[in-house]
């Protein structure tokens, strides 16, 4: 009995022994996954380290930073059927150099200079009595606008016949008591008083005169009540500049005082954008400098420009400086209010290796394009850098002559995704 006690207990001693000493299931899991995973047998390529370039699926060498092939869904090909290629209609562009400029980029605020700009109002109480423009119309400097009613005109018109009539008076005075001097039966002291009068009389007329023409009324219109006779309260308003109508129009029978916009003239010919540029580009710029301005509602046009004013006070609040440039708006496409992304040129253009704009998706950490391989589509990371007429630089990630999609990329990026999370859900 006590041998066999004794045989049990060794054979115990001798099963703990070996269990301690040797590797636990979870130890022997992990340095499994140590060797397969410092053995690189990922059938699609993994990046090793730092900027070093991995091979795809199909065999090509990724020329990213470190990126082609090592993160998420960047590690697999796109393939199409014949009726997805149909549907989705790709097409490619070649990777190629060309001519793109250096420059600022800011952002800019169109509108009408100064003196290209005109507000029409008048500065007393008026009724509007006719309209004679409408909207959208061209106009030459000095064409009649509107025609008001102003009881301040008729009244000014008014004191002005009633001048010309004193005025008339004080001749026919003075000229009677001249001729009663020099018979020598008038006195030298009536013919002085008469002179007086007349020079008041017509102090009076200059100045009833210079009144209309305050009251807006020109040369010849002064000329005309005064051969007419009439006191009429109407006046018309002319063009200060040359120009398109725009802005609020006039209501027949409306209102109008000093603080009314009656009509609004405006040249669009030539129109200003002003670009905040940081303070610490300044030495970069100077006048005469080429920009270009895009706008959201042409995507992918460029206007150009010259600059014509560069600041001369920095916002404390964002260490800027205003930089104005004038652009050429014949076709009048442009508008006044117009937000505006304003390039800035430094220097001449130089060939660098270049994609349209539309062909590179944002990735959330980057940029990323599809390139076209006999696999099917390789989703490829780049890196970009000058943007010019809607073509951008591929600093790195593409070589010349690579075949990228252009239309379809969003719909294969949507496919890639889609392929990606099914893969994780298994």
């Amino acid at each position: 009995m006590t041998d066999r006690l004794w045989a049990v207990a060794l054979a115990a001693g001798v099963a703990a022994a070996i269990t301690g000493c040797g590797p636990s299931p979870r130890t022997g899991d992990s340095r499994q996954a140590s060797i397969a995973a410092s053995a690189g047998a990922d059938e699609e390529g993994t990046v090793r380290a730092g900027r070093g370039r991995a091979h795809d699926r199909g065999g090509h060498l990724g020329r990213g930073r470190g990126r082609s092939g090592g993160r998420g869904p960047h590690r697999r090909h796109v393939s199409l059927t014949t009726d997805e290629e149909r549907m989705i209609r790709v097409s490619t562009v070649r990777a190629e150099h060309r001519p793109l400029r250096k420059g600022l980029q800011a952002m800019g605020n169109i509108y009408a200079p100064p003196e290209r700009k005109a507000i029409v109002s008048y500065p007393f109480p008026a009724r509007i009595a006719r309209v004679l423009v409408r909207p959208g119309q061209w106009l030459k400097r000095g064409q009649p606008l509107v025609t008001l009613q102003a009881e301040e005109v008729g009244a000014a018109k008014s004191a002005l016949l009633r001048a010309r009539a004193d005025l008339e008076l004080a001749e026919s005075s003075c000229e009677r008591e001249r001729r009663l001097v020099n018979r020598g039966v008038g006195a030298r002291t009536a013919l002085l008083a008469a002179e007086a009068s007349l020079k008041v009389a017509r102090s009076e007329v200059e100045a009833a005169e210079k009144r209309l023409l305050v009251l807006g009324l020109t040369a010849e219109e002064v000329a005309a009540v005064l051969s007419s006779g009439r006191v009429d309260p109407a006046i018309t308003l002319y063009a200060p500049v040359s120009g398109k109508v725009v802005g609020p129009m006039p209501v027949l029978g409306s209102m109008v005082d000093q603080s009314t916009e009656i009509l609004t003239i405006l040249d669009p010919t030539i129109l200003c954008v002003d670009a905040e540029v940081y303070e610490r580009d300044l030495a970069k710029l100077r006048v005469g400098q080429e920009v270009s301005v895009s706008v959201p509602a042409y995507p992918g046009e460029v206007f150009t420009g010259r600059i014509s004013y560069i600041g001369d006070v920095v916002k404390p609040e964002t260490r800027t400086i205003t930089v104005r440039s004038e652009i050429d708006n014949r076709d009048q496409r442009l508008k006044d209010g117009m937000f505006a992304d304003v390039r800035l040129f430094q220097e001449a253009e130089s060939p660098v290796l270049a994609l349209p704009e539309r062909a590179v998706l944002d990735d959330g950490e980057g940029k990323l394009v599809f390139v076209k391989t006999e696999s099917g589509y390789r989703p490829q990371p780049v890196q970009v850098g000058v943007r010019h007429a809607a073509y951008v630089e591929v600093v790195e990630g593409l070589a010349e002559g690579d075949e990228v999609v252009l239309d379809g990329n969003f719909q294969l990026k949507s496919k890639l995704l889609e392929e990606t999370l099914e893969g994780h859900g298994h």
